[in-house]
């Protein structure tokens, strides 16, 4: 095995929900990396495109936020509605959906945990 054509990582942190900030984890995103795993073996791509979960990315008050690499696009603020999207799209077919990706301005630093 030469490695993955495609590598991509969901944030699932998640804060206690007395933190009073945002998490990707509240916003179901352990639910929507299983659902990408799921459908990455129901298409034969297991071995090809590997679907995992992350640590903060940095953006969870965007969340939940994904990234797939070796493109690095960047994604926050989907729901599972746009998971069939942003796999037959963007995983398998490296277009970016412009509506969903993460656009940082630029005095904007990286929020930590």
């Amino acid at each position: 095995m030469n490695g993955y054509e495609k590598h991509v990582f969901v944030c699932e942190n998640l804060r206690s929900s007395d933190s009073g900030k945002n998490s990707c984890g509240r916003a179901h995103s352990a639910e929507m990396r299983q659902w990408l795993k799921k459908q990455v073996v129901a298409r034969g791509l297991k071995g090809k495109v590997r679907i995992n979960s992350s640590g903060c990315l940095g953006f969870c008050h965007l969340g939940p936020v994904m990234v797939i690499y070796p493109q690095g696009i960047w994604y926050a603020g989907f729901t599972a509605d746009d998971l069939e999207e942003i796999l037959t799209e963007s995983i398998l077919s490296d277009r970016v959906i412009h509506r969903l990706k993460l656009t940082q301005p630029q005095n904007e630093k990286i929020k930590s945990i």
